[in-house]
């Protein structure tokens, strides 16, 4: 619903989208994902740990379990931050469009910091910056998912914002592939790919500023930017420890992909390794196509988001458990699949889950920026507690048994916590 404002123009009133979105938000939507996703996934998973053996080559495992978490905590800060900030954002390009357009621009600056990093302490500093700006984009750009899509058609937005996802892990594993000599270009490729796509969803995407009277900004308000009470809330309090757990246990693996390659199956040559690596993530990535394509769908024809996210969530653990166990190439190949099944289930239906408990829905910035706090976290404590895991019986860090039985543990209680949730079925 619209009203005129005080110069006749058209203000939104309804917070919560009640327009259904063409082909092309769609689209944009997802290619949005799929840049900025390319570019901040790919470090993670494969450019840091390379980077990583340039520069400490007797112990990279280390200078990676050291060098993401600070970054992540920077994540942790932006996210909801930046989330809440964009709510109170009122300027004639709207209030997402700024931090979209300029978080992507500094996003692939810090990306060209971190592979011209000559040490240890220039990386951990540029690839802070690379988090925070990155955290930027990705928290305006959940919000304006929030803003733009209604309830009837978030299942399908979910299921494209998945997939986009993990197309782009996979792209970034196949440009590690070919630009495994060159990692400048590695890095800072994918950054400029991000302010294309970027930038095509920020002309395309609705950003109509809200009519609701702004309270003053305070440092109350500030704080309470990191925080959504659970007591009061206690479904959305349950959706972001269910999000924590799973994305801990998740990158408790995916942070060692690489290293679990040589160290575990012993593919000594980095070349081959990481070919495998990478033939594995499109196993994964095909297999989460086929099931985040109908799971989204078919959770928006029944009206069920639980079921799909905890049984996907528990399948994910089995994945992991099996990589434990797996002794040659093959085997990982056969729980990369099980994994990406699970995963694409999984990543389909839970942000529409999520945006469905939201407590304040004309303030989804804030929220889904506490909500981004259990992405960022994760990604901080992940490393740091593989790591420690991979230490256990083991001078030489790499106890893959007990890391990954400890991810599938941690993936199965995030799947239980799903269960209580009583605004959706």
């Amino acid at each position: 619903m619209a009203l005129s404002g005080p110069r006749g123009e058209t203000v939104l009133t309804q917070p919560v989208s009640t327009i259904r979105v063409g082909k092309g938000y769609l689209a944009a939507l997802g290619f949005a994902q799929f840049g900025l996703f390319v570019a901040l996934l790919s470090p993670v998973f494969v450019s840091m740990q390379l980077k990583a053996q340039q520069l400490a080559p007797d112990s990279p495992e280390t200078l990676v379990g050291q060098v993401l978490p600070i970054g992540a905590l920077g994540a942790l800060i932006a996210n909801p931050l930046i989330g809440a900030l964009s709510d109170r954002t009122r300027t004639r390009w709207g209030r997402r469009r700024p931090y979209l357009v300029g978080g992507v621009v500094l996003l692939t600056v810090a990306l060209g910091l971190v592979a011209a990093a000559p040490d240890q302490l220039t990386l951990t500093l540029a690839w802070l910056l690379a988090q925070v700006a990155a955290n930027a984009v990705l928290a305006t750009l959940i919000a304006s998912f929030a803003d733009n899509v209604p309830e009837v058609q978030r299942g399908r937005a979910s299921s494209i914002i998945a997939l986009a996802q993990n197309v782009a892990i996979l792209a970034g594993l196949y440009l590690a592939v070919y630009l495994v000599g060159d990692l400048p270009l590695l890095f800072v490729l994918p950054g400029v790919l991000a302010v294309v796509l970027v930038l095509v969803y920020a002309a395309v995407a609705r950003d109509e500023l809200p009519a609701y009277e702004l309270k003053k900004f305070t440092v109350v308000n500030l704080v309470s930017s990191f925080w959504t009470n659970p007591i009061k809330n206690p479904d959305f309090g349950l959706a972001w420890w269910s999000r924590f757990l799973i994305t801990l246990g998740t990158f408790m693996f995916t942070t060692y992909r690489l290293l679990y390659m040589q160290r575990h199956l012993g593919i000594e040559d980095l070349g081959e390794a990481t070919a495998a690596v990478a033939f594995g993530v499109l196993l994964y990535t095909i297999a989460l196509l086929v099931s985040a394509a109908v799971s989204g769908w078919l959770s928006d024809r029944t009206g069920r988001r639980k079921v799909f996210v905890a049984g996907s969530t528990l399948v994910f653990a089995v994945g992991l458990v099996m990589l434990a166990h797996a002794e040659t190439v093959t085997g990982f190949y056969v729980a990369e699949v099980v994994m990406g099944f699970a995963f694409g289930i999984y990543a389909a239906v839970d942000t529409a889950l999520i945006v469905d408990v939201l407590p304040n829905a004309d303030r989804p910035g804030k929220d889904l920026g506490v909500i981004n706090i259990a992405n960022a976290l994760p990604q901080s404590l992940a490393p740091a507690l593989a790591l420690a895991l991979l230490g256990i019986g083991s001078s030489t860090n790499d106890n893959y048994v007990v890391m990954l039985w400890g991810a599938g543990i941690v993936t199965v209680i995030g799947a239980l916590v799903i269960i209580p949730i009583r605004r959706v079925r």
